[in-house]
């Protein structure tokens, strides 16, 4: 079995309490308060659904499924394929409900396709009892990591993996 590696948060040190990021900020309670880590191959989460994430009772919003499949998404664009990049189109599948409360939701996002312009990635949202509730494929605009580090403060990949 791979042995993972968390995937530090760069942006969380370089903007502080401004940091408040809807995804993945600390200081926004909010928001969706995700970690990450990766095997080199593929970046997971493990997300704990809240009830406020409702949409129909006790059943995890579509939005925030998909927000959620973005979010690690580029993440993986961050750690894995080394620049930063805009969600270009996202192609969202709901197989199965996806209960608010569940113990615990893991998230897999893998690098499908990539070239120097753009990268596909395809993310799985599970369920505790090894369901798949929700699949996505996210195309996204890859900006070189010259451009990427000058105008969206990208730090560089090394300094996202611990």
């Amino acid at each position: 079995m791979p042995i993972l590696k968390k995937i530090k948060n760069p942006f969380i040190e370089a903007k502080g309490e401004e940091y408040n990021c809807f995804g993945c900020s600390p200081n926004n309670q909010d928001g969706l308060l995700m970690e990450f880590f990766t095997d080199e191959e593929s970046v997971f989460s493990m997300w704990k659904p809240r009830r406020r994430f409702e949409g129909y009772h006790n059943v995890i919003h579509g939005g925030i499924q998909a927000t959620i499949m973005d979010e690690i998404a580029s993440w993986t664009i961050y750690a894995l394929v080394g620049t930063a990049g805009v969600t270009q189109k996202m192609q969202v599948n709901y197989h199965k409900t996806l209960y608010a409360n569940d113990s615990e939701i893991k998230v897999v996002a893998k690098v499908k396709m990539q070239n120097e312009k753009q990268a596909i990635i395809a993310v799985q949202l599970i369920n505790s009892r090894g369901v798949v509730c929700s699949t996505a494929e996210v195309d996204y605009f890859l900006f070189p990591e010259k451009i990427a580090k000058a105008k969206y403060h990208y730090p560089g990949k090394e300094f996202f993996i611990k």
